[in-house]
């Protein structure tokens, strides 16, 4: 990493901060000196206080799985059985019985294998590859899919393969040897997975050999918790990562209390999330990364660490629940006709827990999850299919539904104005489940609208978000037609990552040919974006749908500017109408963008676009777009010098796509007009 970098992130940080990161910087040295005197040496055994697991499932839960999500899963389970595992884009062949740990499928670069952990800069893709994809296969989430495979069917080949992936890491993973001791999200989640691993085959005759009596894994177990609980996200990287710890560290010591450390280390977890959930969550219930694959990993993260707190009888408490009550109230919320919700952010797929097939409807586990332990409300959508995790999790649970503390949303809520969110629509899902293809069987196809208000991210940092104020995501029955860009890559590919995160590859204006906010690396803004919410009218019913904002993020260049932009949906004739206005004193070079999803067909003629598209059962949607005729406007595709038109569909993907832009000079007292009609 470059000093400019360092310079920059440490501008960022507060006195209390950087003390802090003088402690763990001891605690590293200290942690040095003790690796290299074990690592020529074998380690003592431990003292434990008891071995016995107890919060077990019944076998008979295993009938309650439906029948397709129990396919699914012991399809994917059989494909790890052949050595085959899906990570993020490449389609591995290379996970038998003692998979490499280490090296990057996707580069295949090899990393340090026994190298002093916190020396190694994980963020060198020439050193060890792309990390997402060597820390993935580390997460054990593929093991929980072959415990839960084994579950299901009682099959002890899935749980033999199970042994062989469990032995082969902790060999191969010494404590802080390596990059699998870098990160503590990666140490919380595995433990996580751990946790399961050993529920799902406590059945198995060779179970308690293999973890409860075996001094390899409690020597790893004890060092897991013990990394948790002794270096701890704070401060402006206390986002999400410091949740995944302390759900770890709380997971493991409520099922694994076997160590005269586990009731101190499980009450500092138990702190740390109490504060944290309340912390993290606005009170609409949406998390405050402004990320939204985020706040379903947060939910999980809480929610596994919740479930565990029951079983074992060290409840969380009422507030945790309330607030968790209040995420899975946001999330039914939020999602389109489909389930599918908005694509705000980043988004690198990370799950607390896995037990179903990768592919499944992450979306509709957690509006499953939070129906079984809270209830449906009548507005909420109804997922297609229950899944495994859902069954398989809440039955820890002492009751459902959980009796909620407060009072909740009678109605679908379309305005998270503490989050900066509001939903335009013109359907109401009170009264009808989710439609997962046939999207004409209820009338027409929804429209949905996301605004965004909202601000740049959370903490100093802003981590997770990206410069999008204003900017727009429009689906017509759950089919993007103006798209969020999606996230594509964290590390290695600096141009792709500045790019995903821009304003100018949102549905917004940029101005000055900059950003709304300064990029001062993958995960650092050094300027936030400061909004405000003008007016709503209209947004549960009605016909006709208002929302207007603005933001000053431009007031930093030479001279000031203001974007506000209205957006009206009139849902008789289904118009979008997006009326564009810039504050300043002298006319502002800008270009303003239309992002086109990766299923739209485009023609352009004389400022008007003509759009057409499938829907998922075949049959077509088509809508015009007129354009301000005051720009000059031309259609871009997958370029990429410099890089333009492009969507992400998953973490490390990505698609050309069409993108509409108008440059020219906005002038204040002008209104910029784009009407969005669909036909379908």
């Amino acid at each position: 990493m470059k000093l400019s970098w360092y310079v920059r992130r440490l501008s960022r940080m507060s006195a209390p901060e950087i003390a802090m990161r003088g402690r763990d910087s001891v605690v590293k040295l200290m942690w040095r000196r003790e690796w290299m005197r074990e690592m020529n040496a074998t380690r003592a055994s431990l003292p434990v206080v008891s071995g016995a697991f107890r919060t077990t499932l019944s076998p008979a839960l295993a009938r309650a799985v439906s029948e397709d999500a129990r396919h699914r899963l012991i399809a994917s389970a059989d494909q790890l059985m052949e050595g085959r595992w899906k990570t993020f884009a490449v389609e591995r062949h290379d996970v038998g019985a003692d998979p490499d740990w280490f090296t990057d499928p996707r580069t295949g670069r090899t990393g340090p294998l026994s190298r002093y952990c916190f020396e190694i800069d994980h963020r060198a893709e020439e050193t060890v590859g792309n990390i997402k994809y060597v820390w993935e296969l580390s997460r054990h989430h593929h093991l929980t899919v072959l415990a839960a495979a084994y579950f299901l069917t009682g099959d002890e080949r899935y749980a033999e393969r199970t042994r062989e992936h469990l032995t082969s890491w902790w060999h191969r993973n010494p404590f802080l040897s390596g990059v699998h001791w870098t990160s503590g999200i990666e140490v919380g989640v595995r433990l996580i997975a751990w946790v399961w691993v050993r529920r799902l085959i406590d059945a198995w005759p060779a179970t308690a050999d293999l973890l409860d009596r075996n001094p390899i894994f409690l020597r790893q177990l004890y060092d897991h918790q013990r990394y948790l609980a002794t270096l701890t996200s704070h401060h402006s990287s206390a986002n999400n990562h410091v949740v995944a710890e302390a759900a770890g560290l709380f997971a493991a010591t409520c099922a694994f209390p076997w160590f005269a450390e586990s009731d101190g280390w499980r009450e500092r977890a138990a702190s740390i999330l109490r504060r944290e959930i309340g912390r993290q969550t606005f009170a609409s219930g949406l998390n405050r990364e402004l990320a939204t694959d985020y706040h379903a990993f947060v939910f999980e993260l809480c929610t596994a660490a919740a479930l565990e707190g029951e079983a074992s009888g060290h409840s969380l408490g009422a507030d945790v629940w309330e607030w968790l009550r209040h995420m899975a109230d946001a999330a039914a919320a939020i999602v389109d006709e489909t389930l599918r919700p908005p694509r705000q952010g980043d988004s690198d797929e990370g799950t607390a827990l896995l037990l179903d097939d990768p592919s499944y409807d992450r979306w509709g586990a957690v509006v499953s999850t939070g129906e079984a332990l809270f209830g449906r409300h009548p507005w909420w959508p109804r997922p297609a299919l229950m899944d495994v995790r859902t069954t398989l999790w809440t039955a820890l649970a002492p009751r459902r539904p959980i009796t909620a503390v407060g009072p909740r949303p009678a109605s679908r809520p379309s305005l998270f104005a503490d989050a900066g969110m509001a939903i335009l629509r013109d359907h109401d899902l009170r009264d009808h489940d989710v439609r997962s293809a046939d999207t004409t069987s209820a009338g027409a196809p929804e429209i949905w609208c996301r605004c965004d208000h909202g601000p740049l991210g959370f903490l100093s940092v802003a981590a997770h978000g990206h410069a999008d104020a204003l900017s727009l995501e429009v689906r017509c029955g759950g089919v993007d037609v103006l798209a969020d860009p999606g996230t594509y890559c964290y590390h290695g590919e600096r141009e792709w990552r500045s790019y995903f995160r821009s304003t100018l590859a949102h549905n917004t204006l940029e101005l000055g040919g900059v950003s709304q906010a300064a990029d001062g690396g993958p995960f650092l803004w050094l300027r936030t974006t400061p909004t405000q919410l003008l007016r709503v009218d209209g947004l549960e019913s009605g016909s006709k749908a208002l929302w207007e904002a603005e933001h000053s993020g431009y007031r930093r260049l030479s001279s000031a500017a203001v974007h506000r932009r209205c957006v009206e949906l009139d849902r008789e004739t289904r118009t979008l109408t997006i009326t564009d206005l810039v504050d300043s004193d002298v006319a502002q070079t800008g270009r303003l963008a239309f992002h086109l999803g990766p299923a739209i067909a485009a023609t352009l003629s004389h400022g008007v676009a003509s759009l057409r598209w499938r829907f998922p059962d075949g049959t077509e949607g088509s809508a015009e777009l007129r354009l301000p005729a005051a720009l000059d406007w031309s259609v871009i595709r997958g370029r990429t010098d410099p890089v333009l038109g492009w969507y992400s569909p998953a973490f490390d993907e990505r698609l050309e796509t069409t993108t509409l832009v108008g440059s020219g000079s906005f002038e204040r007292g002008r209104d910029y007009r784009s009407i969005l009609s669909f036909h379908c």
